[in-house]
């Protein structure tokens, strides 16, 4: 029995530029899918548990994920097969009103592979709780995506935010590496 488990956060056709009716492409989903995809594979032949999060906006008026559309979907590249646990959120942090806490103690799960979107929330909240809650997590890099950010008259493009998120995971949270490392 393994206390390992993969957890995929947020890899969703409303991030992926070529989904045509995407709410909120991200630059480089499809790379850090294919990664994630790569994970994924791994996981499955490892007997690793794998749980997808998939992030529900509560509310139409949120700007993407909205309830009951393909945008809201897990992408193809990484779909849930039998036996796989899908939770469902609406916070950036996984743990945040969700069964996911529980289905990792109830596992005996100690560590935790993370990957997923965005870098900037969902993976950045979620993998800060989960050490806060006391797991020992690993962060994929290069299978997380980020978004362009503003603030103020700056303007950061998606590969500094995700260096940016990165390095402080880095330094206190998690080990942080690259697909490739990993596998």
């Amino acid at each position: 029995m393994t206390h390992s488990a993969l957890i995929l956060i947020d890899i969703q056709n409303d991030y992926f530029p070529s989904f045509p009716a995407a709410k909120y492409p991200l630059p480089h989903m499809e790379a850090a899918a294919e990664n994630a995809a790569l994970l994924l594979t791994k996981a499955r032949k490892d007997g690793v548990k794998i749980i997808h999060i998939r992030h529900i906006s509560p509310s139409t008026n949120a700007p993407f994920f909205h309830p009951g559309t393909a945008g809201s979907e897990i992408h193809q590249s990484v779909s849930s097969q039998k036996g796989e646990i899908v939770v469902h959120k609406a916070r950036p942090n996984s743990f945040q009103g969700t069964e996911l806490g529980a289905i990792l103690e109830q596992a005996g799960i100690k560590e935790l592979t993370i990957c997923g979107a965005m870098s900037q929330m969902c993976v950045d909240a979620t993998a800060r709780a989960a050490v806060d809650f006391g797991y020992k997590v690993t962060l994929v890099h290069d299978a997380c995506a980020a978004a362009n950010a503003t603030f103020g008259e700056v303007s950061v493009p998606a590969a500094q935010v995700h260096a940016a998120i990165m390095a402080p995971l880095a330094a206190s949270y998690a080990q942080v590496i690259a697909t490739r490392d990993y596998l």
